[in-house]
């Protein structure tokens, strides 16, 4: 059941497909105006604010009932995050996707999952490795969450197939890259999961990877690189994973090898060295997993702060073109988070500031 009307599912989806609405103002809007029809009703205010600030542009509902349409089309679902059927784990992420389309089995995202990525370029060894710890995985009870990319996601999600995979699609739920991995994903279709933040029928560009890798991350109680080079994408998840609180977990390889280099290094920085499926249901086992969850939005509109201008004024003083936290800002202002948040939300509406991951802001370029 969800835990929305049917209006405000719409005006989240509305509201995170706006031109100009990332995730981290879809939150803040959000917690100002305890919702996201309230939220569109107050745009038209924000961002007359300033000359500077960008127009935003929202679907028209039309436009929604339509995406609505071509994702049940799919045999798939929009679940917005504070329905029950949203991954428990993605919600408790700093800002996490508003809305993903999940198609097939979405009880998979509720269960013990773990990543497993790597080189595209994959060796031979590499992705027997990778197919073999992700049946033994399964085996034990976990699913495997990959990117569908060549190698090492291949591998892992053709070891999982029986168990249980899930695949996160860097465009549109219905869109697979590369398009090698056809006939692997209608296997997924039907015997597990993919997901996806984007809108159906988007084509994946560079910049929808990153994102596509926090989701993996975010999914999971941990990752592991199986193999990656010192530039591959892997070694992003595994960061996120890290500031997300994983266990991130690396294979050693040969100093000779390139593939290694990426790994070899995780182990250096702390990774767990891996060998073995059964070095991750070890420490599974020894550290018991407290779900975390994402706390709801407050029950009514947070109240404007007091000296608006001043507040706004003192935050402008502060910042410079070097990110900088905003529970940072809260302690050096004095001020409360919420006042702080509604002054932040009207800079960045009048074009003062610029939002960045990791909840920091700057001033605007």
């Amino acid at each position: 059941m969800s835990a929305f009307s049917d209006a405000e599912r719409k005006a989240r989806l509305r509201l995170i497909r706006a031109n100009a609405i990332g995730q981290a103002t879809f939150w803040a809007l959000i917690d100002r105006y305890a919702g996201a029809e309230a939220a569109i009703a107050a745009l038209p205010s924000l961002s007359r604010k300033s000359p500077r600030g960008r127009p935003i542009v929202l679907p028209s509902l039309d436009d929604v009932d339509r995406e609505v349409e071509a994702t049940h089309k799919h045999g798939a679902k929009l679940i917005a995050c504070g329905e029950s059927d949203y991954p428990p784990l993605l919600a408790a992420l700093d800002g996490p996707p508003p809305v993903v389309t999940v198609l097939g089995n979405a009880s998979l995202l509720h269960r013990d999952v773990l990543a497993i990525v790597g080189a595209r370029n994959a060796s031979a060894l590499g992705q027997r490795f990778a197919r073999e710890m992700a049946r033994d995985l399964g085996v034990a009870g976990v699913v495997v969450v990959s990117g569908l990319a060549r190698g090492i996601d291949t591998a892992a999600h053709k070891g999982s197939l029986s168990t249980g995979t899930i695949a996160v699609m860097a465009g549109g739920i219905d869109v697979v890259y590369p398009t090698e991995n056809a006939p692997l994903y209608k296997e997924i279709a039907e015997r597990g999961a993919a997901i996806s933040e984007m809108p159906i029928g988007l084509q994946p560009t560079a910049q929808h990877f990153p994102r596509r890798n926090r989701i993996i991350s975010g999914l999971a109680r941990g990752v592991v690189v199986v193999e990656a080079t010192l530039n591959s994408g892997s070694l992003i998840t595994a960061r996120l994973a890290g500031e997300q609180g994983r266990e991130v977990f690396a294979v050693p390889g040969s100093p000779l090898d390139p593939r290694a280099k990426g790994t070899n290094g995780l182990i250096r920085q702390g990774a767990t060295l891996t060998e073995s499926a059964d070095d991750i249901l070890a420490l599974f086992n020894s550290q018991p997993f407290a779900y975390p969850k994402h706390e709801a939005a407050p029950a009514k509109p947070t109240a404007a702060p007091e000296n608006t201008d001043k507040l706004q004024a003192e935050i402008l003083r502060r910042l410079g073109p070097a990110p900088v936290e905003i529970d940072e800002l809260v302690r050096l202002l004095g001020a409360s988070p919420a006042e702080v948040s509604a002054a932040l939300l009207d800079l960045e509406f009048a074009g003062h500031l610029t939002r960045h991951p990791g909840q920091k802001v700057s001033s605007a370029v």
